[in-house]
C-alpha cells in the first residue's frame, strides 16, 4: 500500500468526531459532559467547535444565534473565552443546555 492509499483510508480525529456528532446528536451531550468533567476551557471550545461543524458550521450557528460570525469563530478557537450569554445561546442553537449536577454526597 502506498502512502497516498494509506491517507485515503485513514481520517483524522476531528473528522471522525464531527461525523459521529453529525450521525448521533445524543453523542454531543455525552461528549460535552465528558469534556466539562475532565477537560479545560480550551478543550471545551474545541468540543463546541466540533459540534458546530457537525451541525452545519460556524456560519450557520452564527445565523441561528444571531451572533457575529467572526466573533463566533474567535470564541470557538482554542483561545476563545465566551460570555455565559454567548455560551447559552450557542448551546440552545445546538439543542443543548447547561445543567448543574452534584459531584458527590454532601457532608
Amino acid at each position: 500500500m502506498t502512502r497516498k492509499n494509506i491517507r485515503a483510508v485513514s481520517r483524522d480525529h476531528d473528522e471522525a468526531t464531527v461525523e459521529s456528532l453529525r450521525k448521533d446528536p445524543k453523542f454531543a451531550v455525552e461528549y460535552l459532559n465528558a469534556v466539562l468533567q475532565d477537560g479545560d476551557e480550551q478543550e471545551l471550545m474545541v468540543a463546541m467547535r466540533r459540534i458546530a461543524d457537525a451541525m452545519g458550521g460556524v456560519s450557520q450557528l452564527a445565523s441561528k444565534t444571531k451572533l457575529n460570525a467572526t466573533t463566533l469563530y474567535r470564541t470557538l478557537s482554542k483561545r476563545g473565552n465566551p460570555e455565559l450569554r454567548s455560551m447559552t445561546s450557542m448551546l440552545k442553537a445546538m439543542g443543548l443546555r447547561l445543567a448543574v449536577q452534584p459531584i458527590g454526597k454532601s457532608g
